[in-house]
């Protein structure tokens, strides 16, 4: 008789009764490694409970938090993406990356998600200079179907037409979740000459940086929605565009709706 692979044993003992942890110690395989094989072997003879734990509209026809949707859909397409399950992970994870400095976005970002999927809990994951605010849902790609292969700026983005629907209704959440990933407010300053003396001018202004050009589209064309005007600066070596909003009345609309990072 052949001899049982890894997974195959552990299921052995795992239906036998034994603990994850004394099967993951005896195998010498990860906890979270045994408690898949598990929940998929469960799953497999349909021993798992019924009960829902994810919230999905299209799956379900659950009511969707459209504005707090609009603000995820924007964190997600400059700093979020999405893992599928394999042999380690059951669940999807949507994780949304934020600068330490940002304490307020971290905490939007986890009450977004919270009221997105308010059956699902987030949980923050420490890492140098950055918080990974995250999720687990095997409905995320439902919820975001731009996930795919490869890195954004390599493929088509592209929303659907009730994303672009709640966007349409939302334009100023989605703005503000695009500008809270990837944007910035920072305030510029030139001199003049006033009667032969050198005076020093400050003024603000909001930029958007992203490498996907559709994401850039979808950047400008909401800023059209609402009445911003925008320019474009020549892109970057490394292919990057930088969107600026400096005119003192788009700043002045930018300012009431969105504000600096916190």
């Amino acid at each position: 008789m052949a001899a049982r692979s890894t997974r195959d044993e552990a299921v052995h003992l795992l239906r036998r009764g034994v603990r994850n942890a004394d099967v993951a110690r005896r195998l010498g395989v990860p906890q979270g490694t045994v408690s898949a094989w598990k929940h998929k072997d469960r799953a497999k003879r349909g021993e798992l409970p019924g009960r829902r734990r994810s919230t999905c509209p299209h799956c379900y026809g659950d009511q969707l938090n459209r504005p707090m949707y609009a603000y995820l859909l924007g964190l997600y397409l400059g700093d979020g993406h999405i893992l599928l399950p394999n042999e380690y992970r059951r669940t999807q994870s949507l994780q949304i990356t934020c600068d330490e400095k940002w304490p307020g976005i971290i905490d939007s970002a986890e009450q977004a998600m919270r009221q997105v999927l308010p059956h699902n809990t987030p949980c923050r994951v420490r890492r140098t200079g950055c918080r990974d605010v995250k999720v687990y849902s095997n409905h995320l790609t439902c919820l975001f179907p731009q996930h795919g292969p490869g890195k954004k700026h390599e493929r088509t983005i592209a929303l659907a037409r009730w994303q672009q629907e709640i966007v349409d209704a939302h334009p100023w959440e989605f703005l503000r979740g695009l500008i809270h990933s990837d944007g910035c407010r920072i305030t510029n300053w030139t001199t003049r000459d006033v009667g032969g003396t050198k005076r020093r001018y400050e003024y603000p202004r909001y930029f958007f940086t992203n490498t996907s050009t559709d994401i850039i589209g979808l950047f400008t064309a909401t800023l059209d929605a609402v009445g911003v005007q925008w320019k474009a600066a020549a892109p970057r070596p490394t292919g990057r565009v930088n969107i600026s909003v400096a005119r003192k009345d788009s700043v002045a609309l930018m300012d009431a709706h969105i504000g600096p990072k916190y």
